[in-house]
């Protein structure tokens, strides 16, 4: 069972470690969206609320049934012949670790025996992995958007992936309960196609190792001329079903929604960059005016004091684009449109 979540997610994560019994057939594998400079403490929170362990893997331990699994810091939460790997590979969705990782990788590990699972949470990240376990024979879960207190990621599934079940938070123990009871159900094992494994498996191979360029990501899909804002790689679109996503040729992967974040972020800092680049120049021009005026030469040091004021002008416009520019996601596109609607009917 592998479950993903970020904003919002802690307290359905105590509910089902609160609600599951001591002797749950299952292993709990969870990926929860944490900075990497803070340590974790998941798996102490998680075991105090239930009856079952919780910790964080180490590589090469087995995957237990009856355990908590929890990703640590900067790790990607990788699951291999059953057993964990913990590795430091490229980024995705500007997270490690990361949950689409997570999934992927079980689903091509465990197939129709794997439950996946999207919690409450920012963006979209969640829905190529369980795109993943759908495709590879899988059961899909999402927490109700409803009952998310974030519900951007269980929405995001729900409109690219085909779900088994929509349940609140608060039901989620009950339901895996007793789907574990049950036997695994072959959910679509028979729609993966040669082309799909292939891709996958290069994709756990590539947040294990990286060297993505070399293991073939070019061939993943068509070149774009966006670039990655981590390193500025060429990034290949990848189609899965109706959701488009991105891998740049050194291994960073990017939804469309968690790419438009990234973008809009960057112009940012590229505008501060600017501004900085014409405040200096004005300041070298005023500076080399003054001594031009020292040494008596007027003419050229009001010319230099002229080019100085109108690079305080560009640097006005600049600090103007700077304070308006915002970053973009589909929940500030969404309100927008609402904003602006509500705005034409008044």
């Amino acid at each position: 069972m592998v479950i993903g979540t970020s904003a919002g997610g802690m307290q359905p994560l105590l509910d089902l470690a609160a609600g599951l019994p001591a002797d749950f057939p299952a292993a709990v594998c969870i990926v929860m969206h944490i900075p990497a400079y803070a340590p974790s403490f998941l798996p102490e929170i998680l075991g105090r609320a239930g009856p079952l362990p919780a910790s964080h893997p180490a590589s090469g331990d087995p995957v237990l049934p009856g355990r908590i699994y929890c990703a640590p810091p900067d790790h990607h939460l990788l699951i291999e012949g059953g057993r964990f790997s913990l590795t430091r590979g490229p980024k995705e969705n500007r997270s490690r670790p990361a949950v689409d990782t997570l999934f992927r990788s079980a689903a091509y590990s465990a197939g129709p025996n794997v439950i996946g699972v999207v919690l409450s949470g920012l963006l979209d990240d969640g829905t190529s992995g369980l795109w993943a376990i759908k495709h590879f024979g899988g059961t899909t879960v999402v927490q109700d958007p409803l009952d998310a207190q974030f519900d951007s990621m269980p929405t995001s599934a729900l409109n690219q992936v085909k779900i088994d079940h929509v349940v609140p938070g608060r039901e989620l123990a009950a339901l895996l309960v007793r789907l574990t009871a049950e036997p695994a159900q072959i959910q679509g094992e028979a729609e993966v196609d040669e082309q799909a494994k292939e891709r996958v498996a290069t994709e756990i191979s590539i947040a294990s190792s990286g060297h993505a360029f070399k293991k073939g990501v070019m061939k993943f899909g068509k070149v774009t001329p966006q670039t990655c804002p981590e390193c500025g790689g060429v990034l290949v679109q990848i189609q899965e079903g109706g959701f488009t996503r991105y891998r740049c040729h050194t291994g960073h992967a990017y939804t469309g929604d968690t790419l438009l974040v990234s973008v809009t972020e960057a112009i940012e800092d590229k505008l501060w960059a600017t501004l900085r680049a014409l405040e200096e120049a004005s300041m070298l021009l005023e500076n080399t005016g003054m001594e031009f005026e020292a040494a008596g030469n007027a003419r050229l040091a009001g010319e230099y004091r002229r080019r100085a004021r109108e690079m305080e002008t560009r640097s006005a416009l600049i600090f103007e684009n700077v304070t308006q520019n915002r970053s973009l996601s589909v929940e500030q596109l969404k309100d927008g449109a609402g904003w602006d609607e509500a705005q034409r009917s008044d």
